[in-house]
């Protein structure tokens, strides 16, 4: 059985497997991610002027923020692996954003401090997310604000809901492995 969707265009699009396309839910679905990638081209469209990645802003706001900051501890709170960071961090250093200094208490840790270029860009990126957030959100009331915050606050929780519920599939009732 052969559903049809709408591409972009306007022309239909052939399901192999029976999916059906023109739901409520995947027209919804739809413009999250499309809006979604956009948000992403046009931020790291903007952003390419500084000459930092996208993630990398993440990291050197957070360490303008919190100053003296580990590498465990940035990690633990980007939820990523320490070498994930290790390979930003080195390369955040190598263009001079940031400094590495040996933790005085214990020489076994570094602590990350933000240096003056990575504090200049911290400054263009800030002012670059609040134009694009300001942008994005033109004519938003408050009720919108507050409507779009409630629906997307029940998205998430109906995806952990989904989640905790698929991990105990996996291990059974007990936690044991299936």
């Amino acid at each position: 059985m052969n559903r049809r969707r709408k591409g972009k265009e306007g022309n239909k699009v052939e399901s192999k497997v029976g999916r059906k396309y023109d739901t409520k839910e995947c027209r919804l679905i739809g413009k999250y991610v499309r809006t979604n990638k956009l948000h992403r081209k046009v931020l790291e469209q903007e952003l390419s002027s500084t000459g930092v990645y996208r993630s990398q802003h993440q990291i050197l706001m957070f360490v303008a923020d919190h100053p003296q900051v580990s590498q465990r501890e940035l990690a633990e709170l980007h939820g990523v692996s320490t070498a994930t960071i290790a390979v930003s961090l080195k390369k955040l250093e190598q263009g001079g954003y940031i400094e590495r200094k040996v933790d005085v208490k214990d020489n076994r840790f570094n602590r990350i401090c933000i240096t003056g270029r990575g504090m200049e860009t911290v400054e263009k990126s800030v002012a670059i997310f609040e134009e694009l957030e300001k942008r994005m959100f033109q004519g938003f009331s408050a009720e919108d604000f507050e409507k779009m915050g409630e629906l997307l606050d029940r998205i998430y929780c109906n995806l952990e809901e989904y989640e905790s519920g698929r991990e105990k599939t996996f291990r059974g009732q007990e936690g044991e492995e299936l």
